[in-house]
């Protein structure tokens, strides 16, 4: 079992900035590849960002590529996910997730864990 638990989200202007972070606990975190994913109201949840295990690689969805940026620290067993310029169709509940995979992932039907996810509003 992994537990992740997400923390940063909050009310921000568009063009303002936030980081999202996962804490994650249980198993080896650096055996995992992580992800962000998003839901906004009315909306199906979507992928946002994945990194590879080692955090050698990530990948991007083209809505958030260059505005978005994924880390991880495996020795503090969190994820972060820095996003600037932030703009409100970016407003969504953000969440977190982990795929026992040492290659990252896009398909949310890769991930085994997920955290209960951290809203984050961006106001025009």
């Amino acid at each position: 079992q992994v537990q992740l638990v997400e923390s940063g989200g909050g009310l921000v202007q568009a063009g303002g900035s936030l980081r999202l972070s996962c804490q994650a606990s249980g198993r080896t975190f650096s055996n995992y590849a992580m992800g962000w994913f998003r839901q906004a109201p009315g909306k199906e949840r979507e992928f946002v960002t994945t990194i590879s295990a080692s955090g050698r690689n990530t990948y991007y969805a083209d809505s958030v590529k260059g505005r978005f940026t994924i880390s991880r620290d495996n020795a503090k067993n969190t994820v972060y996910l820095q996003m600037n310029s932030l703009k409100p169709e970016d407003t969504a509940v953000y969440y977190c997730a982990a795929a026992n995979s040492r290659y990252y992932r896009t398909s949310q039907d890769d991930y085994d864990y997920w955290g209960q996810g951290t809203q984050v509003t961006v106001s025009s």
